[in-house]
């Protein structure tokens, strides 16, 4: 398929409350939109760059420039027939995978279009519905956090992870764990201590976590090993798995033994399946994380865990989690049992509301022939 018209929009979507993680509090979530023509037919993307170098070194800011500057180019007025295509033309660059998984997803998205099949089946998935949770993060005390649970817990959801940094996490657990001693716990540091931090995590040991995720750096597997070590509940790592590569690396030194798999950190949907074949071969757990996505997001983060490593809850939850409006329909809903329907429309399985896609957008380009 020729590519013919690629169009790239800044958007801003008001959250329904305050995300706080030891990064910052965000009160909106900024994101990169692209659509993908050729054809007549049409690929819808979302690159989760927000507007700080906060969880990444990408931004909005950057992702655009990386995109329109670089990544557009090489796939304008081209034939693209696989997506292997596309990594082949970007092999002459570095870095920035949050900008190239973004325009990778939407190919996908067309790709799966024109042989008339879901997305979740071109990946391989093999269920229906898949277990999600919700991410919690840091409030105001630590009463305010086990009101917030158990708000969530009635709501459906099963599995809560909840964000901690220095100062605001021994407390915390203890508190929630207290309320609710039966409840699949997780707690995700974003890369907050250092190995000083040992007796932190020592006192969290005995919790009943399912996992600590990024404790360390995320350029720091050796002090993750090191951690590990320390502890009976696994580690999961996240931002430091920015490739199969890396992936390997880090069980081979038992750095960690539980994998968070994003598309958009690895650069794309096909490393996220090279990270997940590696990981299920091994018999290492994977689950799918999440960056407040928008529905389009949300969608192809659902057709990756549809495949059969995702053994663990995912944090991609209702769509009414975030926002009030999305971007794309049909809105994603929690069923009885914590799980959420895969899409099985052709490509991603949602369509864009154009205008709801216009009220949040605040800076639009298309690239043409």
């Amino acid at each position: 398929m020729k590519i013919e018209v690629i169009e790239l929009r800044h958007i801003r979507m008001r959250l329904r409350a305050p995300f706080e993680t030891s990064f910052g509090v965000e009160l909106d979530r900024d994101c990169l939109i692209l659509r993908v023509d050729s054809e007549g037919m049409t690929g819808w993307g979302e690159c989760a760059a927000g507007s700080t170098p906060g969880y990444s070194y990408e931004t909005t800011e950057t992702a655009w420039h990386v995109l329109s500057e670089f990544f557009i180019p090489t796939i304008l007025g081209r034939q693209v027939e696989e997506i292997e295509d596309y990594h082949r033309r970007l092999g002459a660059y570095k870095g920035h995978n949050l900008a190239r998984a973004g325009l990778e997803m939407a190919l996908w998205d067309l790709l799966a279009k024109v042989q008339g099949k879901s997305l979740a089946a071109i990946l391989g998935g093999v269920v229906e519905r898949v277990p999600v949770g919700v991410s919690i993060g840091i409030q105001q005390d630590h009463d305010v956090l086990v009101e917030v649970v158990s708000q969530y817990i009635e709501a459906g959801y099963r599995r809560v992870k909840i964000k901690i940094k220095p100062g605001r996490d021994v407390v915390e657990v203890e508190s929630v764990r207290k309320s609710f001693p039966d409840l699949p716990l997780q707690v995700d540091a974003n890369s907050a201590y250092t190995l000083e931090d040992v007796a932190v995590f020592k006192s969290l040991d005995d919790k009943q976590l399912l996992l600590i995720e990024q404790p360390l750096a995320e350029d720091d597997l050796i002090d993750h090993s090191r951690l590990q070590a320390h502890l009976q509940t696994p580690i999961c790592l996240d931002e430091s798995i920015i490739s199969a590569r890396h992936a390997r690396q880090a069980l081979e030194i038992d750095a960690c033994r539980i994998v968070n798999i994003k598309s958009g950190r690895v650069g794309g949907l096909l490393e996220g399946l090279a990270v997940h074949d590696l990981c299920y071969e091994a018999g290492v757990p994977v689950w799918c994380g999440g960056m407040l996505e928008t529905g389009i997001g949300r969608a192809a983060n659902l057709a990756l865990a549809s495949l059969p490593g995702f053994t663990l809850p995912g944090d991609i939850s209702a769509s009414d989690r975030y926002y009030s409006e999305d971007i794309a329909e049909p809105r994603f809903t929690l069923n009885a049992d914590s799980t959420i329907d895969v899409p099985t429309g052709a490509g991603l399985g949602v369509e864009v509301v154009s205008d709801a896609l216009e009220r949040v957008t605040l800076r639009r380009e298309v690239y043409k022939l």
